[in-house]
């Protein structure tokens, strides 16, 4: 498996590449802007894109998803319980925040505990709510790999001043569903550098 990271959008979000090496196909996880030349890095690598997976609803992981389905139609996976989020301008915070609305309503629901089988990988959806109600985690048991979203980040959480958050509910999300993983667990959040769940534990002052 490698990933590979792109910060896009208007404030630098994570998109992530995780690709089988064996096989070339590939999964995204979130998708803040479709510039050419995330397209061209994946046509030229030779990549069969499977799906994408969205860790929530908010404007600046969502608004690259229309031109990049117009290039690799695929499914768009999200917890079932962000579909507001999704399909409300005023939720997702693109209206208020950005001033230019943005909704999608093609996800394709997921919830807690399903395993996603996408590109030879077994993915796990782990539900997060906290930052978002619906706000969720993918986790590669054989890797060892989270992704994280705006809920985990080095040494720091998401926000919960928006719609549908709740910092209690951020809190016992980390402690209670992703610190119990391994301390080698490699975190991939939705902005910033990675970190590890041991580190975390360590030093994230939230916690």
């Amino acid at each position: 498996m490698k990933i590979e990271r792109f910060v896009l959008g208007p404030v630098g979000t994570n998109c992530y590449i995780v690709r089988n090496e064996d096989t070339m196909e590939c999964f995204i996880v979130d998708m803040a802007a479709c510039p050419p030349e995330l397209v061209s890095h994946i046509k030229n690598a030779g990549m069969t894109v499977r799906a994408v997976l969205l860790t929530h609803g908010h404007f600046d992981h969502i608004m690259g998803l229309d031109r990049f389905l117009e290039e690799f139609p695929v499914p768009v996976y999200a917890c079932g319980a962000e579909k507001e989020l999704l399909e409300n301008a005023q939720m997702n915070s693109s209206s208020g925040m950005l001033g230019q609305p943005y909704t999608f309503t093609g996800a394709q629901f997921v919830k807690d505990g399903d395993l996603l089988q996408i590109a030879g990988m077994k993915i796990q959806v782990i539900q997060t709510p906290g930052h978002t109600i619906g706000g969720c985690c993918y986790y590669i048991a054989e890797e060892k790999v989270l992704f994280s979203g705006d809920t985990l980040f080095r040494a720091s959480v998401g926000r919960t001043d928006l719609p549908t958050g709740s910092m209690g509910a951020l809190v016992r999300s980390v402690k209670d569903r992703i610190l119990v993983l391994p301390d080698e667990t490699r975190v991939y959040p939705g902005h910033m550098e990675e970190t590890t769940v041991g580190y975390e534990k360590k030093y994230n002052p939230f916690l």
